[in-house]
């Protein structure tokens, strides 16, 4: 490993280094250099801080990989200066593909740069894919648990608080992802970077609810054939699999066992009660900068529902405001994004505040 970065997490940033020794370490917030650096420097680790040292390294010449699981738009300006270098991606960050897919993607062509899905699903799709790349894929379906409120209506998520939407079922994730999962915002963000992965059309990408978690993404031919991959829900393998492919490697990971899920179920999602799925379907048919605008909108957005400043209905109501309001770019450019992000996130804010008048 040459180089390891965080945001603000010093203490996991320094026993981290100390177990795999990277050359280098950034630590993104400035005030947190100090202790990074007494802590590290006895073990000729070089620190360094700051965003656009995040976005520096990624360009070293002994790196091969980049593996960004920045949260957020924040993963956008350092995977593409990691594509710019020429190096791989291991992607983590589906904002980076929802809010800028077509450049990224385009930039990755133009350098011949492999981007390989971190993401469970998006793993269950690459994995379908393997040896199939010459076959017309008719669809896509990505699983969605269901989040911790599968099979409510809109009164029953009307009283909702965010104790109770941070209990996922099935993972351990972080606040915002886990919250994403309760809205079903966060599959809305996966079949928007599902279309850019992939090269799909919005109508080729179906979701269905699977409250097992076993099957984590399927794909349907021309044929009408579906291959689905399978295993418990674990991070670890789509992880391995993005930093071996094409290897598989033995690993030590539990195993499963389909005699102790007897039943597998799938259903349609509820569209009235999850508008976020909605909202992200059609801010993907729209294109342009609007899936840009969702995004920045819904960080905005469960922030304030995490704060206690809207509750768990206000999450969609917040959003579909800002892509009504926002102003829209059919063919936006790296600055484009960059504004639009910026000046979402203060026209969701004001937008919050009337909403709390």
């Amino acid at each position: 490993m040459e180089v390891l970065t965080a945001h603000s997490n010093a203490a996991l940033l320094i026993r981290q280094a100390l177990e795999f020794k990277p050359n280098v370490v950034v630590i993104g917030k400035e005030s947190m250099y100090e202790k990074v650096s007494e802590a590290l420097d006895p073990f000729n680790v070089k620190v360094y801080t700051g965003d656009a040292a995040i976005s520096q390294v990624v360009s070293m010449e002994t790196i091969d990989m980049v593996l960004v699981a920045l949260v957020g738009f924040s993963g956008l300006k350092p995977t593409l200066e990691a594509i710019k270098a020429g190096k791989n991606i291991a992607l983590a960050n589906k904002e980076t593909l929802v809010v800028a897919g077509e450049l990224v993607t385009g930039l990755a062509r133009e350098k011949g740069v492999n981007i390989y899905p971190v993401d469970s699903e998006h793993s269950a799709i690459f994995q379908c894919l393997a040896g199939e790349f010459h076959n017309p894929v008719e669809k896509i379906i990505l699983t969605a648990s269901g989040g911790p409120f599968r099979g409510m209506n809109r009164e029953d998520l009307a009283h909702v608080t965010k104790e109770d939407a941070l209990k996922h079922p099935n993972w351990k994730m972080g606040c915002k992802v886990t919250i994403d999962s309760a809205t079903m915002m966060n599959k809305g963000l996966e079949i928007i970077e599902a279309r850019w992965l992939f090269s799909l059309k919005p109508e080729q990408i179906e979701v269905l609810v699977h409250p097992q978690s076993i099957v984590h993404s399927m794909v349907q031919f021309a044929d009408g054939s579906i291959k689905a991959q399978m295993g418990l829900p674990d991070m670890r393998l789509p992880i391995q699999y993005a930093l071996s492919y094409p290897q598989r490697l033995t690993s030590s990971f539990p195993r499963l066992n389909l005699a102790d899920f007897p039943l597998l179920s799938f259903q349609r999602p509820d569209p009235e009660s999850f508008q976020c799925l909605e909202l992200a379907y059609g801010a993907m048919k729209a294109g342009g900068n609007m899936p840009c605008i969702l995004n920045a909108a819904d960080e905005v957005a469960v922030h304030a529902f995490l704060r206690d400043e809207i509750d768990f209905l206000g999450i969609p109501r917040l959003i579909e405001n800002c892509m009504l309001e926002a102003d829209f770019i059919s063919k936006p450019d790296y600055n484009d994004y960059v504004n639009t992000d910026h000046n979402t996130r203060l026209l969701a804010t004001e937008i919050l505040r009337k909403m709390n008048e």
